[in-house]
């Protein structure tokens, strides 16, 4: 059965409409009192604006705020910390992808300096990667390849990384970091995420080989599961999978799933529901949601104190939003049907 989702932004519409409404613009009016990196999703997303100013709020990603600290945070080798995926969570790698969860446009010139250190520091086995590791790894091509292609940061590599991963995809459509160093065969949610992520912005990126086949397998293994249960038992497959920090890094949640759905323009399918109830269920009363504790290791600096969470908020509203906007009675669409992303 669909989750109910009625009303501006997600919110149930139940009792005085008007009161809803306001409820919904205070909670949009403090999100645009937060960070650049924020105020320009909050705009494009939840308030309509016009893309001019939209482009312009994005381009402050690079120059004020989280992004900027960032980005003066890189060292004169073109890296952060010191290191390509090591030390967590302030490698380059990681703070690439934090950059990229921030929105900062693609081009910009540190980050590409920062992409072409990974991908020149990678070792390479039949396309796949590895930053460290004896053999190729799945995540790490996956983030690799997530990089370049948000960024825009051109190397004839990637499309070979690229059809390393798609020979890489399990047959029950996922992917699996261990596969290829202990031979499992079940995919996992944290792999599949990544890959599903990075053959998107390969796509967006005008990528040539054609990934939509691959994404739709991968998406069914998702919905298969009900985004974040055991097939076999329909239990919670990980407890923490109902957790939602930001960034999630390497980590799978069902926040971080549905965004997937959401951004490859999936339809809501009912076999979301359970994952869109679990966002609702965190909602706290004044509709905001609460910021989780970073995954533990050393971070460049805290985005946000303990407490409600504009980062999370807006994560969340951004999903109900579209859950609710495609939503029909008892809505099943099958991954492969849709092929979107």
């Amino acid at each position: 059965m669909m989750v109910a989702l009625t009303g501006p932004l997600g919110w149930h519409a139940s009792g005085d409409i008007p009161q809803v409404r306001s409820a919904a613009q205070d909670v949009i009016e403090w999100l645009l009192e937060g960070d650049p990196a924020l105020r320009w999703q909050v705009l494009q997303d939840l308030a309509g604006a016009a893309p001019g100013e939209v482009s312009f709020e994005r381009h402050r990603v690079a120059s004020e705020g989280w992004g900027a600290r960032l980005l003066a945070s890189q060292d004169g080798e073109g890296t952060w910390a010191k290191g390509l995926y090591l030390p967590k969570w302030t490698s380059t790698t990681y703070t690439l992808l934090l950059l990229r969860w921030l929105g900062l446009p693609a081009r910009d010139p540190r980050a590409i300096r920062g992409c072409q250190r990974l991908w020149e520091g990678a070792t390479y086995t039949d396309g796949g990667l590895t930053l460290g590791y004896r053999a190729p790894e799945t995540c790490i091509t996956g983030m690799l390849v997530l990089l370049a292609s948000h960024f825009l940061y051109s190397d004839p590599r990637v499309d070979e990384a690229v059809a390393w991963l798609l020979r890489d995809q399990l047959p029950d459509g996922g992917w699996n970091c261990r596969a290829v160093r202990t031979g499992s065969r079940h995919s996992s949610f944290h792999t599949s995420v990544i890959v599903l992520e990075a053959l998107l912005a390969y796509r967006a990126s005008g990528g040539e080989i054609d990934v939509r086949e691959a994404s739709a397998r991968g998406r069914d293994f998702f919905l298969l599961h009900h985004l974040y249960r055991s097939h076999t038992t329909g239990r919670i497959a990980r407890q923490e999978f109902t957790r939602f920090p930001f960034p999630p890094q390497w980590h799978f949640d069902v926040l971080r799933g549905l965004e997937y759905f959401r951004d490859a323009g999936s339809p809501p399918d009912s076999r979301l529901s359970e994952a869109v109830e679990s966002i609702l269920a965190a909602r706290s009363p004044d509709g905001r949601w609460k910021r989780y504790a970073p995954y533990p290791g050393r971070q460049w600096f805290t985005l946000e104190p303990p407490g409600p969470s504009r980062i999370t908020t807006l994560r969340c509203l951004r999903v109900l939003g579209w859950y609710s906007s495609g939503q029909g009675a008892g809505t099943k669409a099958s991954g492969n049907a849709a092929q979107p992303g």
